[in-house]
């Protein structure tokens, strides 16, 4: 019991530490576990500090942060810890997750969802006319947190204590819109922040109570005085006045939001009028499917002014967009198909194992421009062959990845 007693202490004073400790801790465990089958050394090098950033880091500030939502509460420098990493939690987890978005490592896109999109990507989970209204009142959950956390409690009115509250209930609202909107098993990683957010709002509100409990027993003259004094000092009734005082604050800042052109439905419209997730209540159009086994398709997902695609075709029976240069090339193949199949299998075979792990990486527009125009002189090459050897090369480059079937000779 002693010993548990000082893990415990222990616990309180170094939350933070311990996180770490906890994730490189696991972080090792995966690395060992994939040294046994036989992975690299670098990629165990260079995955270890990874892991254990990325990805054990975040799950143990979440572990730790639902502990503490149930640990006894402690009060004054006991509370430094759990402060700091109540600030570590937040700060990295939006960090983590504006990566996660910006990095297009889960394909969300910052488009609505009647625009066109690619491959596999996904629209805005959050509607982009009505994402001024809910990074509004996030800011506004952001607030009443810092308010009730950071500022001095003997300094504070009772009223803005409460409004405090209201302001974080609004904020958790919208963290459970977010992660309802969004949950799957392969968006976990931003389900996290608002997880937490919902986890540590709830322990300061429990906090404030204990704290002002306390407060009115050293100073029992405080229950004295008019009626809104009496109801003020019944502090556990506090979490219900909050509750109420969210529809005055909703209904204030809704009205701000309608004098900047946001509509006053926004806060409902920012998660149905969107596409591809839980709420959503639109259907988008068809993503446009770039082939990404070849340079030169993912090419044309360039920039339109560098690349200029010409139109929409089909391949493998899906939709792709295509270009000048990919036509040449696939006309150019086509040749070589009909007149040389064993020099074309061998061209075929060694293109498939080396174009297609680079091209799977090529995300970025601006790289796209980069193949278009190192693709340039092989499509210079490819032209110079079909005006060579076909009585009718633009024909033959014409009528490459056709909207429809062509139809049969007679």
């Amino acid at each position: 019991m002693k010993y548990c007693k000082k893990a415990l202490d222990k616990f309180y004073k170094s939350p933070l530490s311990i996180a770490c400790i906890i994730s490189l801790a696991a972080s090792a465990v995966l690395c060992l576990l994939s040294a046994f089958q036989g992975s690299s050394g670098l990629f165990i090098l260079v995955g270890f500090p990874l892991a254990a950033l990325f990805v054990f880091l975040p799950f143990a500030l979440t572990l730790e942060n639902f502990l503490f939502l149930f640990l006894p509460l402690k009060t004054g420098k006991e509370e430094s810890g759990i402060k700091l990493l109540e600030l570590t939690t937040l700060l990295l987890g939006s960090f983590f997750s504006a990566i996660y978005l910006a990095t297009g490592f889960l394909e969300i896109m910052p488009a609505d969802w009647n625009q066109q999109l690619e491959n596999n990507q996904r629209h805005t989970p959050i509607a982009m006319d009505a994402l001024p209204t809910v990074i509004l009142f996030a800011v506004l959950a952001i607030a009443g947190y810092v308010i009730l956390r950071y500022c001095p409690r003997k300094k504070l009115p009772p009223l803005l204590m409460a409004l405090s509250m209201s302001a974080m209930y609004i904020g958790m609202g919208l963290c459970i819109l977010w992660c309802t909107q969004i949950w799957s098993s392969w968006t976990l990683l931003l389900t996290l922040l608002p997880i937490n957010c919902l986890l540590i709002w709830l322990r300061t509100i429990r906090l404030v109570i204990q704290e002002e409990k306390q407060r009115l027993k050293e100073d029992p003259d405080r229950q004295k005085g008019k009626w809104l004094a009496r109801i003020f000092s019944h502090v556990s009734s506090w979490p219900v006045l909050a509750l109420v005082g969210m529809l005055p604050l909703l209904g204030i800042f809704t009205v701000i939001l309608v004098l900047f052109c946001q509509q006053p439905d926004n806060l409902i419209r920012a998660w149905t009028q969107t596409a591809d997730w839980n709420l959503s209540q639109q259907m988008p159009p068809p993503n446009v499917m770039f082939d990404e086994h070849y340079l030169c398709t993912v090419a044309a997902g360039g920039h339109k002014k560098v690349v200029k695609p010409l139109r929409t075709g089909k391949r493998h029976g899906h939709q792709v967009l295509v270009n000048r240069q990919l036509c040449i090339a696939n006309a150019f193949e086509q040749l070589l198909e009909e007149h040389i199949p064993r020099f074309h299998r061998a061209v075929r075979g060694l293109y498939d194992k080396t174009g297609y792990p680079i091209a799977k990486h090529i995300r970025s527009p601006y790289l796209a421009d980069g193949i278009y125009f190192f693709m340039k002189p092989l499509e210079w090459l490819f032209l110079l062959v079909l005006y060579l050897c076909d009585p009718e090369p633009e024909n033959r480059i014409a009528v490459q990845y056709p909207h429809k079937p062509l139809p049969k000779q007679k």
